[in-house]
């Protein structure tokens, strides 16, 4: 019999006396199998509470069953892959009714369980049997990949992930050490432990997640990278895994990208009014180089995705180099490099400048070859954008100088520096308003006049911010044109306080910046001190 056509637009339909469905099924055990499994796309399904009560929570635990629909004497269930006939009529007895399977995406199906059954990462592992893993003796690569392959390690990953997904995460670290393993999701720039998987799991859980990536589980005593792609509510996650050896096994990270998020403007970065004109007038040149800088993870490369899609049109190529490609623009040309073939950042944009583009965008600028490479080229009728690692705009003058490139070549090229840093939101679920400590304010003396005014918030903690009282970021940021007084001192050679302190005259720095973002209740005085405190002792 041919499976029915089912459309799932997000909300269950409830005709007449049938919930979920109102199509009728033919139902039963010859559902079993992979060629008569349909798929559905379950992630914004909204399933009535009366059909999960149709099996037993343990059970749909146990076997990564969902019950989602029913009607005509029908259950339907969604697996991640087809399930035995003894499962099946486990199902049709349990519920009294006929029983019809459906595929859905693991990570869809463990995300629905979770959210339907309160299935958390803890409670799987809480659940793991401690002495069936402690009897687990791993002798060679044959025992780990069979381990990898087991379903409880395959769901405990999956689980892993998309729980990952599900609290906004942006990286996955799991860190082994004598006796235990850690396990930490970095949510809003901070690293928040979880409960710890078994450690006689630890070898299975890395192979399984370079299984995944298309890594060489053999090698575990060097460095590998690797790259896996799957879908979340319907949005494509692309996840960079890299391995690191330590004395007690490997270490890894898993870095979470959504392919789809939309580009931000600079206004919804964080960027004020003012500010984003003013930065919108100084990438529009025709040629000229511009800098974002920042510490690792402040959102230097989203700053520049959104100018470039900002800049855009058809009459204009833009071309990209970067380690990794991190997001897609369209419309633009995306290159990444490739070190261990030799096709570097300078390589790549002595090639890319024989391409014919108006705009360039370098990912990083890590040495002075490709410094002075993209110096020339900003001096050549080409505009270059770039990211360096320093603490504040005026360094990126001082950090170019210190990598041997001649102050005219920078008087000449830069057009403007862009610093900024990343702070995390108040929660407005929970939010309060909250004293200025006397420790705050000898911290914060002199920033700004009038800044401790407040009033100011705090976050008490709820079930929106997972009781952290903080939810999402903003950037704080500062804007240094390059002025002709700024190029005669780069000539000159003056000291980078000097440089600094010309620069500061006629710019909001981003403690100001900090403090404005306090006093307007969109971050705590508690956070501005966190992340600019190495600033204010400048």
């Amino acid at each position: 019999m041919s499976q029915p056509t089912l459309t799932l637009n997000g909300h269950a339909s409830a005709p007449g006396n049938e919930v979920g469905v109102d199509k009728p099924t033919g139902g039963g055990t010859e559902k079993a199998g992979l060629s008569d499994a349909a798929p559905v796309q379950i992630a914004r399904l909204v399933i009535p509470p009366e059909v999960l009560k149709m099996l037993p929570s343990e059970f749909v635990k146990r076997h990564r069953v969902l019950p989602f629909a029913m009607g005509n004497n029908t259950l339907r269930i969604a697996v991640a892959e087809p399930v035995t006939l003894r499962v099946i009529e486990d199902v049709r007895l349990l519920s009294g009714l006929e029983v019809e399977q459906f595929l859905a995406s693991s990570t869809d199906l463990l995300e629905k369980l979770a959210e339907c059954y309160q299935i958390t990462v803890e409670q799987m592992i809480e659940n793991l049997n401690p002495d069936s893993t402690s009897s687990v003796e791993i002798k060679n690569l044959h025992d780990i990949e069979v381990m990898a392959n087991e379903p409880t390690v395959i769901n405990l990953v999956n689980l892993i992930i998309s729980t990952a997904l599900r609290e906004r995460a942006s990286d996955i670290h799991i860190v082994p050490f004598d006796d235990s393993v850690q396990l930490r999701y970095r949510i809003d720039g901070l690293l928040q432990e979880k409960p710890p998987p078994p450690k006689q799991l630890h070898p299975a859980l890395i192979s399984r997640v370079k299984i995944m990536a298309d890594m060489n589980i053999a090698e575990r005593f060097m460095p590998q990278d690797g790259h896996i792609q799957i879908h979340h509510r319907g949005a494509r996650v692309d996840i960079r895994v890299g391995t690191m050896p330590t004395i007690y096994g490997e270490s890894m990270v898993l870095r979470l990208l959504e392919k789809n998020s939309k580009l931000l403007t600079p206004e919804e970065l964080g960027l004020d009014t003012g500010r984003a004109a003013l930065l919108s007038r100084m990438v529009e040149k025709t040629h000229g180089l511009f800098l974002t800088t920042g510490p690792t993870g402040s959102g230097k490369t989203t700053t520049l995705y959104s100018i470039l899609s900002g800049i855009y049109t058809p009459e204009k190529k833009i071309l990209t180099i970067e380690d990794p490609v991190e997001y897609e623009l369209a419309g633009v040309a995306q290159i990444p490099v490739r070190p261990s073939r030799g096709f570097t950042f300078a390589t790549g944009l002595r090639s890319i400048l024989r391409q014919d583009p108006d705009v360039v965008m370098v990912g990083e600028i890590r040495d002075s070859e490709t410094a002075e490479i993209a110096i020339r080229a900003a001096l050549t009728g080409h505009q270059v954008f770039s990211t360096l690692h320093t603490n504040n705009a005026a360094g990126a003058v001082t950090r170019l100088v210190d990598m041997g490139v001649e102050p005219f070549l920078i008087s000449s090229s830069l057009e403007g520096v862009l610093a900024q840093r990343l702070l995390r939101k108040v929660c407005l679920d929970c939010r309060v308003e909250w004293p200025v400590s006397s420790l705050i304010k000898d911290k914060l003396r002199g920033v700004g006049s009038g800044s401790l005014d407040g009033p100011f918030y705090h976050g008490t903690g709820c079930e929106e911010c997972r009781g952290t009282g903080y939810r999402g970021r903003t950037g704080i940021f500062e804007l240094l044109p390059i002025s002709s007084e700024l190029r005669e001192l780069i000539v000159q050679r003056r000291s980078s306080a000097e440089v600094k302190s010309t620069a500061q005259m006629n710019m909001v720095t981003l403690q100001q910046d900090a403090l404005r973002k306090a006093s307007e209740g969109l971050t705590t005085l508690e956070e501005v001190v966190r992340v600019t405190s190495a600033d204010l002792k400048e």
